[in-house]
């Protein structure tokens, strides 16, 4: 999952541009500062929509949440006024933020957005190559890399980090976060197969190459039994839920032993990683090159 990488003076931009959103953010009454900071939000959406910064990105140790983008998304919404963003005489009326319009959209892009009632909100990146089938939706501070595909009723929540060649299937939920700032949101590395119906919450972070079939559903406080390793993967109060690179996982369920449990034949659900994947698993995930 890349980074833009930017010059000494964009960097510097930057930084002076994290100061003076932290600055904004702090403060209680922004009526004397309101047109100065919605320039500072203007100018974070534009480097969010280009991909200069990110609400999380790859670090030596695994990943680094920047909470200053996130604060930077909650000013936005504390600066933006009620406004219709209905088109004009349609009978389908809409009413946002007006500091948080649809994101603009060029053929220079080269992102492909298929008609039929998509929406992606500004101040989020999709890399060229994205392909986006309707009805899908984006929200702000989301990061897409190069040719995935975000399939039918598919959600890249707030500030998740998608890497780039990963299959979200149909009605796929990528949760959002904003607050707690400083939570780390959900994170799909590169070439992960997201199956139809799953649900990534809480911060998990899926490893690169991983396959998570159809109906898995992926929490912090998720237990994820891994068959091949004979091991239990957990997310804890500091650190997030991690699926390891390559995982296969499926949905699975555990007996309940306690209570009245075994009497009445209960069992809970929890995923299971059957196997890792191989030459096999990685035929049955190539489909989506034939969209493309």
């Amino acid at each position: 999952m890349t980074q833009t990488t930017l010059d000494k003076s964009g960097a510097a931009s930057l930084q002076q541009l994290e100061r003076e959103i932290d600055h904004y953010a702090g403060l209680g009454d922004l009526a004397p500062v309101r047109v100065a900071a919605r320039d500072a939000f203007a100018r974070l959406k534009r480097a969010l929509n280009h991909g200069q910064v990110r609400a999380a990105e790859p670090a030596a140790d695994g990943w680094q949440t920047n909470a200053w983008v996130k604060r930077g998304i909650l000013l936005g919404f504390r600066l933006g006024d009620l406004v219709e963003m209905s088109e004009p005489g349609a009978h389908l009326r809409f009413f946002d933020k007006d500091t948080i319009p649809a994101h603009p959209w060029a053929m220079t892009d080269k992102v492909r957005i298929v008609p039929g009632g998509s929406s992606i909100r500004d101040g989020s990146y999709l890399a060229p190559g994205v392909i986006c089938m309707p009805p899908m939706y984006v929200n702000i501070g989301a990061w897409v890399g190069e040719g995935t595909l975000i399939d039918s009723h598919a959600l890249v929540g707030s500030c998740a980090q998608v890497g780039a060649r990963v299959h979200l299937s149909a009605a796929a939920q990528i949760g959002g976060v904003l607050e707690p700032v400083n939570a780390s949101p959900v994170i799909i590395e590169d070439e992960v197969m997201v199956g139809g119906n799953c649900g990534i919450y809480e911060g998990t972070q899926v490893g690169r190459g991983a396959v998570l079939a159809s109906g898995t559903i992926l929490t912090r406080s998720t237990p994820v039994y891994d068959l091949i390793n004979e091991t239990v993967h957990r997310g804890t109060a500091e650190q997030p839920l991690r699926i390891p690179a390559g995982a296969v996982v499926v949905p699975g369920s555990r007996a309940v032993t306690r209570g009245r449990g075994p009497e009445w034949g209960l069992s809970l659900y929890t995923p299971v990683i059957v196997k890792y994947r191989d030459e096999k698993t990685s035929r049955a995930v190539e489909l989506e090159e034939w969209l493309r």
